[in-house]
């Protein structure tokens, strides 16, 4: 039974040797952050807090483009690719 199971394990550490999960996050990006900022103004119904929602957008992207940090008021992160 013991060696049973050193078999099973074997072959698995075989196969994941063989054929290895190579999954690759995709880089944030300034605009992505941009899309998902525009999509969050969407929900909200009055026009003129939808525009200066989006002219919020805007002025956090172009600060993205020139740092490569984003901040969403609650939080900072940098290293954005800005492109």
């Amino acid at each position: 039974m013991q060696r049973k199971g050193m078999y099973v394990i074997a072959a698995v550490v075989g196969l994941s040797l063989i054929y290895p999960k190579t999954t690759l996050a995709e880089a944030m990006r300034c605009s992505g952050e941009e899309k998902t900022c525009f999509a969050s103004c969407t929900k909200i119904l009055e026009s003129a807090s939808n525009a200066a929602c989006l002219a919020n957008c805007h002025a956090r992207n172009a600060r993205c483009l020139q740092t490569g940090c984003w901040d969403n008021g609650s939080v900072r992160y940098c290293d954005l690719l800005k492109r």
